[in-house]
């Protein structure tokens, strides 16, 4: 089977893997622990290109919006509609995990894990002013070799915006280079997902062997708080903004024409995938400008990341309950901003729940039970890819009302 052919089928690949790992772990028991190794080299890898990434892709996509000042008012409206809502979105999806605690009553011991000190130096200090100055990294080379991610973004947002200020050939040059970057690294990413399977198995069947079953029911959980945080999400605030501030259409009306796309986007699990239905829709039936729907929804099947959002926040919650750690008003706020800047980062990466690695450091949470949520990606993505979507169309009803 060729490497394409493993990243088409890579969701089912993952499921089996974690159906096998589950069913080994529950056969050998302890003995499965022997499997361990192969998810810690998978987790390895992974950290080894996070970095990068994260630097490469948040500069292109910083220098790109920094172009969007041209579009004028629709580009103000736009961004500000998709960062409002998504910072919305990740509160609620913290709120959530902090009242109904998923994570509460995991045993690491029996988990095999060990709650690691290598992140402990690597976010912000309490306090509100010293947690603004520990985002600004003194020394950005220290930031990157420490993989501080919050200093990380930060900076890649100055470097981003400051090339979008350049003109001609400087700017061409430089937006050509960070996003080919951005594409090694995600080819890079795309190599390490191939072997994917076998890290989800290993995981799951050392993870299962020592813990049994309780883990898959605290994963249930988990799954079902999430669909419950985007019904909010989906008809409490994007359906509440269109319900405000829209004249194009009504709350009824946009969710019987969104029906479809959402659907459309569910199956495939992708934004990109449903620009085209999606901008259709909200031009013929939601009646919004054809000038406001080639903005606002091509922008936002890059940026506008909700459903996203609220899933890193949640995750990182998840983990942070998980290895019984306190989390600080510091920590918290860190998360929120590193799961709205790192949904806005997420487009063209394969496996968004590999973000939630970014997410997890910034609040120095360790990353080495993330494989966990590895076999239930599928589920989260194809949920949250509807959510996306809608808030596309939402914004631009609103944005075309205001347009003018």
């Amino acid at each position: 089977m060729t490497a394409k052919m493993i990243i088409n089928k890579l969701g089912t690949l993952i499921l089996i893997a974690m159906i096998l790992g589950i069913a080994v772990g529950l056969a050998l028991g302890e003995t499965a622990q022997i499997f361990a190794p192969i998810g810690d080299l998978f987790m390895q890898l992974i950290k080894m290109v996070v970095v990068p990434m994260v630097l490469f892709s948040l500069i292109g996509g910083a220098a790109s919006l920094g172009n969007s000042s041209s579009a004028g008012k629709i580009g103000l409206l736009t961004f500000i509609y998709y960062t409002i809502t998504t910072i919305i979105a990740t509160v609620i999806g913290l709120i959530f995990s902090v009242v109904f605690k998923p994570g509460e009553g995991i045993s690491l011991a029996s988990l095999g894990v060990q709650a690691s000190s290598e992140y402990a130096d690597k976010g912000g200090i309490p306090g509100f002013w010293e947690t603004l100055i520990g985002f600004v990294p003194a020394n950005p080379f220290e930031a990157l070799v420490s993989g501080n991610i919050l200093q990380i973004i930060v900076f890649s947002l100055f470097i981003g915006f400051a090339i979008a200020n350049l003109s001609g050939e400087k700017k061409e040059f430089l937006l050509k280079f960070f996003n080919y970057m951005t594409e090694v690294t995600v080819n890079i990413m795309t190599a390490i997902m191939c072997i994917a399977p076998l890290g989800v198995f290993g995981l799951m069947a050392g993870s299962i062997g020592k813990f049994g079953s309780e883990i898959l029911v605290k994963l249930a959980y988990l799954v079902v708080l999430y669909i419950i945080v985007l019904l909010i999400v989906n008809y409490g605030v994007i359906g509440g903004s269109v319900a405000m501030f829209s004249k194009c259409t009504t709350f009824k009306q946009f969710f019987k024409s969104m029906y479809k796309v959402q659907l459309f986007a569910f199956t495939t699990a992708s934004s990109m995938a449903t620009l085209p239905l999606n901008m259709k829709t909200t031009i013929e039936e939601l009646h919004v400008s054809k000038e406001t729907t080639s903005f606002a929804l091509p922008l936002g099947a890059t940026i506008n990341m909700n459903g996203n959002a609220a899933y890193y926040a949640m995750a990182a919650i998840f983990f942070a309950q998980m290895f019984g750690i306190e989390l600080t008003i510091t920590q918290y706020i860190a998360i929120i901003f590193t799961s709205t800047v790192g949904a806005v980062g997420q487009a063209g990466v394969p496996g968004p729940t590999l973000l939630v690695v970014a997410v997890l450091m910034s609040a120095n949470i360790p990353i080495e039970a993330l494989p966990i949520l590895f076999g239930v990606d599928r589920i989260f993505d194809m949920l949250r890819t509807a959510v996306n979507i809608t808030g596309d169309a939402a914004c631009a009803t609103i944005v075309d009302r205001f347009r003018e």
